[in-house]
């Protein structure tokens, strides 16, 4: 995995490259980012970057032979730990290990549920068992077979269970000389405070829709327009552009699902709330997420119009004439309340709440909150 495959998250990559440059290089760095803003391929190009013997100032040269290991995840020094389905015969990573190649190297944005998906384990629950702390510690008690860098990837260090996470606790504060964690997180505030402290943070933003659907036009020949329209509906994750480039189509249900279910919000008619809910419902558990995405992106819109100019608004067609009446609804008065309401059913379909409960809760708050009167 080369640097310049990583998608934008250039001050990262300078900051990184500087640390291998300065041989400055913190024992147990925590990588912290959204879904599909490139954590677990940014851990494996910077493990690239280290081991290769032949660098230069920007890049690995991906053709030395620690290169040509690592970009196939079979470097010898390079471990790795992800989230598994336990059962009788899989009880750490190694179990699942060349599942995880072929599901990973065509697809370096993986998540965590096409990874699940691809091992058929979609509806059971995602852990890094204590097994896996066991495994790691007799990993890196080995001396190292190339002389240099241990390195232990751990994609979703949130999916520890306790056990597993405080059997940790005393390698990350004082490893082995020459070891490397690198801990791959989307929610650094599910993690044990213990472990978060032993590490140095890194930061990643999700991608920015500009950098999104540069990457989306030269790399999947989208046109310009889809391409920024793409990226809008992703909040900034490659992950999301790339789904629903095979599935155009989402675009317009989403606009159709919501122009419905904010008319019928409005003047709360039960009875089409209800049909729109039964529309929504049926929906994976992913386009449920999406779909409050796309609600969040048209509230950022409608904000703009009223508040900034019509210029910046990101939307054509339909979407723009929709928003150019609904807009009025959305206002300082409001705003916060509902973009906390979309935060929270977001969070809790994430926990897997029912959606028709979620969405008819959410519809009674959205009427309350759409027939507050623009404050004076």
């Amino acid at each position: 995995m080369l640097f310049s495959s990583i998608i934008g998250q250039d001050e990262i990559k300078g900051r990184l490259r500087q640390a291998v440059a300065d041989n400055r290089i913190s024992h147990a760095q925590l990588i912290n980012g959204p879904e599909g803003c490139g954590g677990l391929a940014l851990a494996f190009a910077f493990t690239q970057y280290l081991y290769c013997h032949n660098r230069n100032a920007g890049d690995s040269c991906g053709k030395c032979p620690s290169c040509v290991k690592c970009s196939k995840l079979v470097h010898p020094d390079v471990h790795l730990v992800f989230p598994i389905a336990l059962s009788k015969d899989v009880r750490v990573s190694d179990n699942l290990l060349a599942e995880f190649r072929e599901a990973f190297l065509p697809d370096p944005y993986l998540t965590l549920p096409d990874w699940f998906g691809s091992i058929g384990a979609e509806n059971k629950q995602p852990v890094i068992a204590v097994d896996e702390s066991a495994s790691i510690l007799r990993k890196l008690s080995l001396t190292t077979f190339e002389g240099g860098y241990k390195t232990m990837i751990i994609w979703l260090p949130e999916k520890m269970n306790v056990q597993a996470a405080n059997k940790l606790l005393k390698i990350l504060e004082e490893p082995p000389e020459k070891t490397l964690f690198l801990l791959v997180t989307e929610n650094e505030d599910q993690l044990l405070r213990t472990i978060v402290s032993r590490t140095q943070l890194i930061g990643l933003m999700k991608l920015p829709d500009p950098v999104l659907s540069e990457a989306l036009h030269q790399r999947h020949g989208s046109s310009p327009e889809d391409a920024a329209r793409i990226a809008f509906l992703s909040d900034g994750s490659y992950s999301t552009a790339r789904r629903l480039m095979s599935e155009n189509e989402s675009a317009a249900l989403y606009l159709r699902l919501f122009q419905q279910w904010m008319r019928a919000c409005l003047k709360f008619d039960a009875v089409k709330v209800i049909e729109v809910i039964e529309d929504i419902a049926p929906l994976k558990r992913e386009k449920h997420k999406e779909f409050l995405r796309y609600t969040l992106g048209i509230l950022r819109e409608c904000l703009v119009m009223n508040y900034a100019s019509d210029t910046l608004v990101r939307l054509q067609g339909e979407e723009l004439d929709f928003i150019k009446k609904f807009a009025r609804f959305i206002h300082a008065g409001n705003c916060e309340r509902f973009i906390d309401a979309i935060n929270k059913a977001s969070a809790a379909i994430e926990r897997n709440a029912a959606p028709k409960m979620l969405f008819m809760d959410l519809s009674f708050r959205a009427n309350e909150l759409l027939n507050i009167p623009l404050p004076v």
